[in-house]
């Protein structure tokens, strides 16, 4: 059973997903249960995939990297969700905001801030969510006033990977106060390194603990005029767009714990009997892992699908919020029903059954909650 099978995959990246796959084979998948028990930051593995050269190589040759596209980084996606999420969200995480300054930084801030992480010297990260604000993009209250020379963030980011351990982060914060509300935010390069930048970790999660996520405090931290990324202004559209993409990749999270529930509840089920006979053989089991699948291949084939709309521009943000919503919430079914054919031993914490059920529930709220997808499609289908 190969249910992440290269067959819908495009050519030019299967070989990426084979490294993919070995690797998680042989570091993720082995160091899972002991990172989420022990909640610590695999850095271990981070190395490792730096090494490997599956780390932060989305950004372009010009600047270190491997120039890994769209499909690439999709197909990276779903062989590291399925040995484990938590592991997989850390090494993601490495270049996280990355895109967005090669898009739309200045030359300078390209050979300053992408080379170190293409070549694994530096991590980065994304500060956008605030304790009492998430999916309301313009709605957040984090402010950058001009002063002389450039700029002084005061606010609270919070769910931001990486608020501890990256060298920079590409923050959004509020500059300004006109009636159009999605013109008044602009996108900042902040090193953690600041004065006024203060961050730790959140309190432990059911799910993902291998992947840290911080509380940052603003105070009057100052960032030079030339740390804007793009446009005063822009932020919202520059950080829209880039959530388009990452949407689809976090479709491929979905796809990646569908598949680690369906590969244990058929393991599970072919080798325990009960009633005097081995569990796959009833009916209704063999029905529950029949829909399953359907679920599964359907999410799969309109992900890949979404992949190719989203990297040639076509419609983005509708083929985006369809893959995200529809692979997440068959991860969220796979892993409920893997969990219902485990029966009594589905509840013990050492079960990768119950890692994933547990895991699966942080992608339906992450880049956009599922029901802020279904606005997203809604109006952007007519």
């Amino acid at each position: 059973m190969d249910l992440l099978d290269d067959g819908i995959v495009p050519e030019h990246v299967r070989d990426v997903k084979a490294e993919a796959r070995a690797f998680a084979e042989e570091h993720i998948a082995p160091n899972a249960e002991t990172y989420f028990e022990s909640g610590a930051y695999p850095w271990d593995v981070l190395e490792a995939g730096m090494d490997a050269g599956l780390v932060a190589q989305d950004i372009d040759e010009e600047y270190g990297g491997t120039g890994y596209d769209l499909p690439a980084i999709l197909a990276i996606a779903e062989e590291f969700y399925r040995a484990d999420a938590g592991i997989a969200l850390t090494l993601q995480l490495a270049s996280f905001g990355c895109e967005m300054v090669e898009q739309y930084g200045t030359e300078a801030q390209k050979e300053t801030y992408l080379r170190p992480v293409a070549e694994n010297d530096q991590i980065s990260g994304l500060a956008v969510s605030e304790p009492e604000t998430g999916s309301d993009l313009a709605g957040m209250t984090t402010t950058a006033e001009r002063v002389d020379g450039g700029y002084e963030i005061t606010g609270e980011k919070y769910w931001v990977g990486n608020a501890v351990e990256a060298d920079w982060l590409t923050v959004y914060a509020k500059t300004g106060d006109g009636e159009d509300r999605y013109s008044n935010y602009t996108l900042f390069i902040v090193e953690t390194d600041r004065d006024g930048y203060e961050a730790e970790h959140i309190p432990e999660k059911m799910g993902m603990r291998a992947s840290k996520q911080g509380h940052i405090v603003f105070e009057d931290c100052f960032v030079p005029e030339e740390n804007v990324v793009g446009a005063e202004g822009g932020g919202f559209y520059v950080l829209a767009d880039f959530f388009n993409h990452g949407r689809v990749v976090v479709g491929g999270h979905g796809l990646g714990l569908a598949a680690a529930a369906i590969e244990e509840a058929e393991a599970f089920v072919h080798g325990r009997n009960a009633f005097g006979r081995t569990v796959n053989e009833f009916q209704a089991v063999q029905h529950s892992l029949a829909d399953m699948r359907i679920g599964f291949e359907a999410a799969r084939a309109l992900n890949w699908r979404a992949c190719e709309k989203v990297a040639n521009g076509e419609n983005a943000g509708y083929w985006a919020a369809l893959a995200k919503t529809k692979s997440t919430e068959v991860a969220v079914d796979c892993a409920e029903r893997g969990m219902q054919l485990h029966g009594g031993r589905s509840v013990l914490a050492d079960r990768r059954i119950a890692r994933v059920y547990r895991d699966c529930r942080i992608p339906v709220i992450y880049e956009g909650a599922n029901e802020i997808q279904r606005n997203l499609i809604y109006r952007q289908s007519r």
